[in-house]
């Protein structure tokens, strides 16, 4: 299996399950929009891609997309083609049009596409990934009740409660499958070493803010990054 690897919390642990069930997945397969605001594949922070897979030990295969999504799925498409796969891993939750797109190409090249999180329970996949030990912190928001404040906190069992009662006052998505937020993974079962972020950038706007890290390395597989709870 190839696991379509984004480095956000979801991708990750659709690749932990999917291992968990006995299945090798010896290749991560990363695409690169040259757009920021990509319906289909996630942007935030790709350039620590390399790092995260070297934590997973697995074989990276991250190509360039295009200027739009055909591209981006035409590049998709070619990166698998590549590779000695029977199907492909996907951490699609609950978005029909990531979902259709992904599919509709794996049908054109003959491969399974397995979901393990779809249509799931948003706030009980979120639980089970903080339950496993799956660590990320937040690195973009782009929804109200959600301010710069929330850039670098980690998703812990303190900081869902929080997220959740965000959810219900403001009716956003707990997982943040809306787009209301985005993820970096920093650690989990499968990971040899830890991603550890030593320096970053933000850039907020009136609506968003976005966090870019600029510096990072693998250290030993340990708290050394503090959660930041929001006030």
């Amino acid at each position: 299996m190839a696991s379509l690897f984004s480095g956000g919390k979801d991708s990750m642990m659709a690749l932990y399950v999917m291992e968990q069930m006995g299945h090798e997945v010896p290749y991560l397969v990363n695409i690169i929009p040259k757009r920021g605001d990509s319906w289909v594949f996630h942007t935030p922070n790709l350039h620590l891609i390399p790092l995260m897979a070297e934590a997973l030990g697995k074989e990276l295969v991250q190509v360039e997309g295009g200027v739009d999504e055909s591209e981006d799925l035409a590049a998709l498409r070619d990166a698998l083609q590549g590779l000695d796969v029977e199907g492909v891993i996907t951490g699609a939750l609950a978005s029909d049009y990531q979902w259709d797109r992904i599919n509709r190409v794996c049908d054109l090249i003959g491969l399974k596409v397995m979901s393990p999180l779809w249509r799931k329970d948003q706030d009980m996949v979120v639980t089970e990934m903080v339950d496993a030990g799956i660590s990320s912190m937040i690195v973009a928001v782009m929804a109200e009740g959600l301010d710069e404040g929330w850039l670098g906190v980690k998703i812990d069992s303190d900081n869902l409660t929080s997220l959740r009662e965000k959810s219900q006052r403001h009716g956003i998505s707990v997982a943040g499958e809306g787009g209301e937020y985005e993820t970096l993974t920093l650690d989990s079962p499968a990971h040899s070493q830890v991603l550890i972020v030593d320096e970053y950038e933000s850039d907020v706007h009136r609506d968003s803010a976005f966090m870019r890290v600029t510096k990072a390395h693998l250290g030993e597989r340990k708290p050394l990054i503090n959660s930041i709870s929001p006030l």
